[in-house]
């Protein structure tokens, strides 16, 4: 009897439980633990705001009732002497072998294979003990002859052990065992709004079979993304780096029914064609002579070639020691009649130039590639090496190679639209054997939805002006800042040797005059020493250092620093770390190189904010008259973890939480920042016990809090959290929540404030559409229905004017809510944190306190530089496991600035 799948319905059901408590085994007899929070549930839709009808890139699917069940088996691949296979690439074909094989013997079952450990059938396999042997020949891995020479690729040699085995033939032992079974009508009774354990599973199966359509197809997989080999979506992005144009697809379950989410996916790979050329663009130079080879030993480990004349596949394992004129190895030739062997010794170039008569043109003074195993190299000159198409390039990108990928793969609403009509049609599902037997079929057009379009919140300037926006955007044309702070005992540092500092300064204090800001004549300039410019950044910002110490007759309130270059500067970590960390010095970084009115009024934006001014508050603030928030003491959080790119295994996560401080206001933040272990995507730093002390993030928050908003603790905390997966929400919940409550619990045990969490999530594939028309939505669109959650508590926002590009909305899950919005409240809330973002005069695609815990994260990540250590980490993983080295501390920010809005 299966009663954990729901199907045994002969018994009584069970009494009910008291909500919040989670059933636990009678044979547990352990301490109670704490009731699990699940997932709070939709409270309604909301209404206000003016209707609009939109299209969304959801196609719906229509699914067959079903009893039948998926069984999933594990995949066990082993060679013929029991070791574990480790390729990747290699379980697909083994797979399809089987079934041409054994087909009958599998009752002719369609497979979907995740191409690892996972295999699903739907319903079982015939026999209970699935063990098969298959042989494949020309497997493309790179075997070595005995002889561990180079050249075995070619039957055509001169080496006689080629001839006798025209084929690498591999065999493999396969063994698939049955792992569990999940019932397909668990998608179905998600559609009620009913999930059950199996649900995931369920959906997870048919994304499987979308990836194995596309992999059969020839396609890169990265998740649920396929990368089609056409070179009309690639475009080049400078560095041996090309952007690669695909598409994503995986099903949603939404309120109105079982949805395929298609949308345009980009990807790096790196650039096919010959390994040399890689080289010369991947280090920008002109000549392999002055290729690193060291360098160039990172760049290509782990990558696939194919070597030519004979066109066979390897896997680059490393470059030889010395160069292809000097690499010697030993060539055993079978030409004694007694069937003895005779060795020789022969470099590399002679062996390919004499024995195989292969021209080489220039690689006798380069390095071979060398593709054997560790102890016997296999090597080739490196003139016959090619790099195979589709291979995923996963360091950092330059900030040219980002721009320029960011550039090229926008597209507007309605090109967008018939990219993926166009896909949809390509990628002919419907002829798909394993979606048609679990009676899939998907419709061919845009969903439609209905949205609602909320009015802006009204904002106050100076002297009780009014700010009237307009698309989302305003401006400060003859109008002062709400509260202008002045900036005075300060002075300016020069990095650049191509700015004229004295009309910078000329300019600057005009500007601030217009806008309400007092800016005082600077103490001095100090320009850099041209001497200086070669030596190490931390050198350069000392020396600067020292020249203000020695000439200014006190520590300064404020320093503009003017920089070189806009992005990408080197002096930026170490000065950052300098002046918030060691000093406590107000500072901002400038790189001018088209000065005028806007961009001066920008700069003046962010430095009255980091002086503790604002610019603009909103009408409901001022009065004060939010709903909820401005009638009891209410804090609101963002939280973010800022990680490494997929290069970097070893640069430490940044985590960071920002908290809004002088209750009721909600445009004034202050932000703690922690390191934590690479890509650990909780947040560990929240409570850190320390007998009577706490060291965490949230403790300082909250005694800035009370202090700042005349000595009132909150009753109410909203925290809004950057970046996490639905996977990962009831850790945020379970996790992350009870690492806040116990916060407050030690400061207070009596004090039970209320709380709401809300998830805001950019990394997500639904776009919408204005039907028949070339612009995008308008800001302020919000949608909470159709294509939302069938029982959770979610919506899409845009609350930014798209000006390039399709606008990607923001989607919002409510995961706890003890304070109690009503939807329309929540929605408006959300709308008007769009609103308060001090370094732009426009609404932002995301709440203003995740965007600030995201810039601190990066800011103080900047403090250390972590690149020299990431650089080592091979192309393709090379990855610790979260949370196995011992992190770096970031350096604690200076007392006189911690609490200021020194991110802006």
């Amino acid at each position: 009897m299966e009663s954990h799948n729901g199907e045994a319905d002969d018994l009584p059901p069970p009494p009910p439980l008291p909500p919040n408590v989670k059933a636990t085994k009678a044979e547990e007899p352990k301490k109670l633990s704490k009731p699990t929070k699940v997932l709070v549930p939709r409270k309604g839709f909301g209404k206000k705001g003016q209707q609009i009808r939109l299209l969304t890139n959801h196609f719906k699917v229509s699914l067959k009732t079903t009893d039948e069940f998926f069984y999933h088996y594990y995949v066990n691949l082993k060679y013929e002497d029991d070791r574990p296979v480790d390729g990747k690439g290699v379980g697909r074909k083994v797979i399809d072998k089987i079934q041409q094989t054994y087909g009958t013997e599998l009752a002719n079952k369609d497979f979907a294979y995740d191409g690892e450990k996972s295999l699903f059938t739907i319903g079982a396999l015939p026999q209970v003990n699935n063990e098969f042997t298959v042989v494949l020949e020309d497997v493309s891995t790179g075997k070595t002859a005995a002889n561990g020479s180079p050249g075995n690729d070619s039957p055509s040699g001169s080496d006689r052990k080629r001839v006798r085995r025209p084929y690498q033939t591999k065999t493999f032992k396969v063994e698939l065992s049955f792992a569990a079974k999940i019932p397909m009508s668990a998608i179905a009774q998600a559609l009620r709004g009913q999930e059950s354990e199996h649900t995931q599973e369920a959906i997870r199966v048919i994304d499987i079979i979308l990836r194995q359509h596309s992999a059969k197809q020839g396609c890169l997989l990265v998740r649920q993304s396929f990368f089609h080999n056409n070179p009309s979506n690639f475009v080049d992005l400078g560095g041996g780096v090309m952007g690669c144009r695909g598409f994503h697809s995986s099903f949603r379950v939404t309120q109105s029914g079982l949805s395929l989410n298609i949308d345009v996916s980009t990807t790096m790979i790196v650039k096919p064609g010959p390994v040399v050329d890689f080289l010369l663009a991947n280090q920008k130079v002109d000549h392999p002579n002055k290729i690193d080879w060291a360098k160039a030993k990172r760049a290509l480990k782990n990558l696939r070639i194919k070597t030519s004349p004979a066109n066979t596949e390897y896997k680059i394992v490393g470059l030889s020691d010395r160069n292809c004129f000097e690499q010697m190895f030993t060539l055993k030739n079978r030409n004694c009649g007694n069937g003895d062997s005779e060795a020789t010794e022969i470099s590399v170039y002679d062996y390919f130039v004499k024995n195989r008569g292969i021209e080489l043109r220039y690689s006798g003074e380069l390095p071979c590639i060398n593709v054997g195993k560790p102890k016997r190299p296999t090597y080739f000159p490196i003139e016959l090496c090619s790099l195979v198409p589709l291979q995923r390039y996963t360091k950092v990108l330059s900030t040219l190679q980002r721009s320029s990928l960011v550039e090229k793969s926008r597209q507007k609403p309605q090109e967008r639209m018939s990219v993926l009509s166009d896909v949809l049609q390509r990628s002919n599902y419907d002829s798909e054997p394993m979606l048609m037997a679990c009676g899939i079929s998907i419709a061919k057009s845009f969903t439609e939805v209905d949205g609602r379009v909320l009015q802006a919140p009204k904002l106050k300037a100076g002297n009780g002006e009014d700010i009237f926006t307009r698309n989302g955007r305003w401006n400060f044309n003859n109008k002062r800042l709400i509260k202008a702070s002045s900036v005075e005992k300060w002075a300016v540092v020069n990095f650049s040797a191509r700015c004229n500092v004295r009309d910078l300064v000329r300019d600057l204090i005009k500007c601030g005059g217009m806008k309400g800001i007092k800016v005082d004549q600077p103490f001095d300039a100090f320009e850099e020493n041209p001497s200086m410019r070669r030596l190490p950044p931390v050198r350069r910002v000392d020396d600067m250092f020292e020249q203000v110490k020695t000439k200014l007759p006190g520590a300064p309130k404020f320093l503009l620093c003017v920089l070189a270059e806009r992005k990408n500067s080197d002096v930026y970590g170490p000065w950052k770390k300098k002046c918030l960390a060691e000093f406590g010095i107000v500072t901002q970084c400038v790189a001018p190189t088209r000065v005028n009115d806007q961009y001066l009024t920008n700069v003046l934006l962010k430095i009255n904010a980091k002086l503790g001014g604002l610019n603009s508050l909103l009408q409901i603030e001022a009065t004060p008259a939010i709903p909820l928030v401005s009638k009891v003491p209410t804090v609101i959080l963002g939280m973010d973890v800022s990680h490494g790119s997929p290069g970097q295994s070893d640069v430490p996560s940044i985590a960071a939480v920002v908290s809004s401080r002088e209750w009721p206001l909600i445009s004034k933040y202050r932000a703690s920042v922690r390191s934590q272990s690479p890509k650990l995507e909780m947040i560990d730093s929240l409570f850190k016990p320390n007998g009577t002390e706490d060291d965490g993030l949230i403790r300082e928050l909250l005694i800035d809090f009370y202090t700042s908003s005349g000595k009132r603790k909150p009753d109410q905390i909203i925290i809004f959290r950057d970046g996490v997966s639905e996977s990962q929400f009831t850790q945020v919940l379970n996790i992350e929540l009870d690492q806040v409550i116990e916060a407050c619990k030690f400061l207070d045990e009596n004090w039970n404030p209320k709380f709401t969490l809300i998830v805001a999530q950019k990394n997500h594939h639904t776009k919408f559409f204005l039907p028949g028309s070339p612009d995008n939505v308008p800001p302020g669109t919000v949608v909470d229905n159709k294509v939302c959650h069938p029982r959770n508590y979610d919506f899409y926002m845009c609350s930014h004017a798209g000006m390039i590009g399709t606008t990607r909305p923001t989607h919002y899950h409510i995961l706890h809510d003890e304070i109690g919005f009503t939807p329309d409240d929540l929605q408006e809330l959300v709308h008007s944190l769009s609103y308060v973002y001090q370094r732009s005069t426009t609404a932002i695609s995301v709440v203003a306190p995740v965007c600030y815990a995201h810039l601190a994260a990066s800011q103080v990540g900047q403090f250390i530089k972590f690149d020299e250590m990431s650089e080592t980490s091979s192309s393709q993983g090379g990855h610790t496991s979260a949370g196995s080295v011992p992190v770096q501390e970031l350096p604690r920010l200076h007392e006189k600035v911690r609490s200021s809005m020194f991110f802006c």
